[in-house]
């Protein structure tokens, strides 16, 4: 009998993990039953989180298969935290990456705003070796030429060599080269095996971006690892398949959007349970709102962005706001009330966590107009404090004249009013009308939103 049980122990499980801004969310299937943990985020070491939450669920020390879903890439590229990056192009395109396509991103304005250069000019290099349109090759850099250009690259405090040589997807060989040149302890990435296409601006811009987040994904991987030896990780991955961890480190500009492609998977599942493949998805979570479209399959898209920057790696199609359930309210210098996109997080958090926070946020408005419960314990075992929640209300509520409820529901409304114009972005801006699709809210805070955002759409049914 002990050997048997001993034998269930040793089984792996099925976990899956979505790391969000605020909340880490682990579900884990164990003998027929499927479990849930919620834990604060660790935004410092998203591991620790993780770590925790396989500790309550008794997990951390038997063998488990882990589906990950994280925003460890995405947070990298967003607050501007990826690696160091050296980029090699072909002689003459070494600006090629600062020019851009020289898109106007607002019209009428005279002058364009100008962001920063992905790469400093310093930091590029260029090497003769040049191919044409079909692949052969017109000229050739020397082996002395490529080791010199190594030992610059190694001057520079770099932690990553992007490499985008012009037509490379028809000769990669050129690029392996190079990278089998450069030391062992940079992160290499090579445009021929991140974006094989035409159109060099696109395809530098994902070789860089795989080449920023490359290391930061790669040091956080070998820490979860190294956390949990008895697990098997796999990574999501923003077209919503999955990719070994091993892998994944590689190929990081594929993960940029690895977490709202967990809920759009789990939205076409459900789609193929209960018939109805027309669904207009909500993910509301602490931080951010994610909407997608869907008619029965994954949506897909290779024309998307992030933080400016094209994204021609395949992708969910969705649209991003900053709206979640840790968005902070305030009052601008007019006197207008606002709502995000900055957010509380989960440290201290909103000022209903009862951890020092003073902000109002979209959550502190839920409690106290009562439809969060006084009583509620987040993830079953953190309570919410009430007082504190009113008591940032009502100093919220000075700056406008009103009172506290007045202010909690004016704070809900511009909330969903926001949420309201992503799903218009993604039915009504593309032609369809969103009173044929059904409203299919997930996420920590979607289910409290459900309803008045399927009235201000005319939609008919929640799911």
């Amino acid at each position: 009998m002990s050997s048997v049980s001993d034998k269930r122990r040793r089984a792996p499980v099925l976990i899956g993990v979505d790391t969000g801004g605020t909340f880490t969310d682990l579900v884990l299937w164990r003998d027929e039953r499927l479990h849930h943990c919620k834990v604060l985020s660790t935004p410092h070491d998203p591991s620790e989180a993780i770590v925790q939450g396989m500790e309550k669920l008794n997990v951390k020390d038997r063998p488990v298969l882990m589906v990950h879903g994280t925003t460890v890439a995405t947070n990298a590229v967003l607050e501007g935290k990826g690696a160091e990056v050296a980029y090699v192009t072909s002689q003459g395109f070494a600006d090629v990456l600062a020019l851009g396509r020289q898109q106007r991103t607002e019209i009428y304005a005279l002058e364009q705003p100008a962001g920063p250069a992905p790469v400093a000019a310093q930091h590029c290099f260029e090497i003769s070796t040049r191919a044409a349109h079909d692949g052969s090759l017109l000229a050739r850099a020397s082996d002395d030429e490529l080791a010199q250009l190594a030992a610059s690259v190694n001057a520079l405090e770099v932690d990553a060599v992007a490499v985008n040589l012009l037509y490379a997807w028809l000769c990669p060989e050129e690029e392996q080269r190079l990278a089998r040149m450069l030391p062992d302890s940079l992160f290499v990435s090579l445009a021929s095996e991140v974006l094989p296409e035409i159109r060099e601006y696109e395809r530098g811009i994902a070789t860089w971006l795989n080449a920023s987040v490359g290391p930061v994904m790669s040091r956080y991987l070998r820490r979860l690892q190294k956390a949990l030896p008895e697990a098997a990780i796999s990574v999501l991955r923003s077209a919503g398949t999955t990719v070994a961890a091993a892998q994944a480190a590689r190929h990081g500009v594929s993960l940029l959007l690895s977490g709202p492609a967990g809920g759009i998977a789990a939205a076409r599942l459900l789609a193929e349970v209960t018939g109805r493949e027309r669904m207009l998805t909500l993910d509301m979570g602490g931080t951010s709102t994610d909407v997608a479209l869907l008619n029965g399959t994954i949506p897909l898209t290779q024309n998307s962005q992030i933080a400016g920057w094209p994204l021609t790696i395949s992708s969910v199609d969705i649209h991003t706001i900053g709206a979640g359930g840790g968005s902070m309210a305030r009052v601008d210098e007019g006197g207008m009330l606002l709502v995000g996109p900055e957010s509380a997080g989960a440290d201290p958090g909103p000022a209903c966590y009862g951890r020092g926070g003073a902000a109002v946020t979209v959550t502190d408005a839920n409690l106290v107009l009562g439809r969060l419960p006084a009583d509620t314990l987040l993830g079953g075992y953190m309570p919410l404090d009430q007082p504190a929640a009113m008591a940032a209300m009502t100093r919220l509520g000075a700056q406008l004249g009103m009172d506290p409820i007045e202010t909690a529901e004016g704070v809900l409304r511009v909330a969903n009013e926001h949420m309201a114009r992503a799903l218009r972005v993604m039915s009504v801006e593309r032609g369809h009308d969103p009173q044929d699709y059904d409203l299919v809210c997930f996420g920590g805070a979607g289910g409290l939103h459900a309803c008045e955002l399927a009235e201000l759409m005319g939609m008919q049914r929640i799911v």
